[in-house]
This record gives structure tokens, sequence and C-alpha cells, in this order.
């Protein structure tokens, strides 16, 4: 299957958490687009990796992606070797996306900013000829590809570009509620963390709404980047 975009997460629900909206908006466009967890995030506080695996697939269901994958890296242990950058590699040329998006560069939890840079360096392993990789026996070819961009997470960094979600925010959050165990419940009894604050559950709006006031729409979702954006001319910009 070819993919035309392929989000990457540290952990399930960093991909909803980070870019669900744009996710949404580029399938309505008729895009194909895939995620890739790297964990099952089998270290979290809340929930088990079973009721991980059935929200993330109810996850994928709501934003209607084409496919979704899990690495089964070790969550909070996984490093950016060859060993792991292979994985991935083998995902990208599985499915030959045109555009990659993964975690952000820098975070408040280390798998972050390790996923980050891994992705990142598998997209320029995976289009050099010679590292051979295959799948279930098959030779694959090299792929690299032609854009990565990394979402935000917990800390505010400043976006090099934003995406006009507006249309699209309550499909981002239903996805996000889909992983209803990592959130604010009054009635459980599991130890409080950062996100299963009532904080934090309210907080699903203020970064989208305020991307989405400085451009002049409603929501919006900002990307970092690894190289110049480049346009073919002014009136591209908006």
């Amino acid at each position: 299957m070819k993919l035309d975009i392929l989000a990457f997460g540290a952990h399930p629900d960093d991909v909803e958490l980070g870019c669900s909206g744009t996710i949404a908006k580029e399938i309505a466009l008729g895009k194909k687009v895939g995620i890739i967890d790297l964990t099952r995030g089998e270290l979290g506080t809340r929930g088990s990796v079973e009721i991980r695996n059935q929200e993330a697939a109810a996850a994928a269901k709501i934003l209607g992606v084409s496919v979704r994958e899990n690495l089964d890296m070790r969550d909070g242990f996984f490093v950016n070797d060859e060993e792991h950058q292979l994985q991935v590699i083998k995902m990208i040329r599985k499915y030959r996306p045109e555009v990659v998006i993964c975690n952000a560069i820098e975070d408040r939890h280390i798998d972050h900013g390790k996923g980050s840079k891994l992705v990142s360096d598998a997209c320029f392993l995976s289009g050099l000829i010679k590292i051979e990789t295959e799948i279930d026996g098959i030779k694959q070819e090299a792929w690299r590809p032609k854009l990565v961009y990394h979402y935000m997470q917990w800390k505010n960094l400043t976006p090099d570009f934003v995406v006009d979600i507006s249309g699209f925010n309550d499909k981002r959050v239903e996805s996000i509620l889909a992983y209803s165990s990592q959130f604010y419940n009054s009635n459980s009894t599991e130890p409080e963390t950062p996100i299963a604050s009532k904080n934090f559950l309210e907080s699903l709006n203020y970064r989208p709404k305020d991307l989405g006031r400085l451009i002049g729409t409603d929501y919006a979702e900002g990307f970092t980047v690894e190289r110049y954006l480049a346009v073919n001319s002014l009136s591209d910009l908006i």
C-alpha cells in the first residue's frame, strides 16, 4: 500500500494529541494516511497494554486512517541505533510515504525527542540503496520521503508553520478521548498523571484555538521543520 502521509508516535496517543486534526483534514482531502506507533506505551501509569491497544484501534477508526501498526519497541528504553533504525526503515519502504510526521524535536517525555530523531534519521537512511531490508522474504526498494515534519506536544515550541484544522477539531478531540484510560475521570481510582489532570483535559483546545487565532481561523495545529519551506510565489502564502 502506497501512502501519502505516514505519522509516527513514540506511544499510542502521541499522534492523536499532536496532529490528528491535520490527519483528519488530509484524509477528507483524499489523502491516504497511516500511523506507526513505536511502543505499546507499556510504562504508562494508567491503563494497560491491552486497553491501549483497544484505544489505538478505536482512534484509528475515528480518524479513518488506512493502516496502523506497532513496532513493539521498549517503552522508555528504545534507542536510536541500527537495530531500531532498520525497523523504521522497513515501514518507510513498505508504505513509501511522500510526507512523514513524527514526534516533537524536544519534549518533557524523553521518548518524544528520541522518537523524533530516530524516525528522522531513518527517513534519510531509507533512501540509501546499499542498506538492504526485506519483509516476508521480499527485498525492499530504497525510499526517502520528500518531507519530514514534527508535531508539537507538551512544550510550547514555536511552530514553523500551522495547518488550519477548522471543521476537523471535533474529530481531533474525539480521537484523543478514545484513550479514555489516560485522561481525567472523576470516578477513576488510578494515580493522577500530568495528562490525567482535569486541567490537561480542559487544555485540549487551548493551543489549537490560539494558533487558529493567530492565523485568523478557529483552530490550527503547529509543526516544526528540518529544512526551509519553499513556495513558488508570495501568493502561495495565506
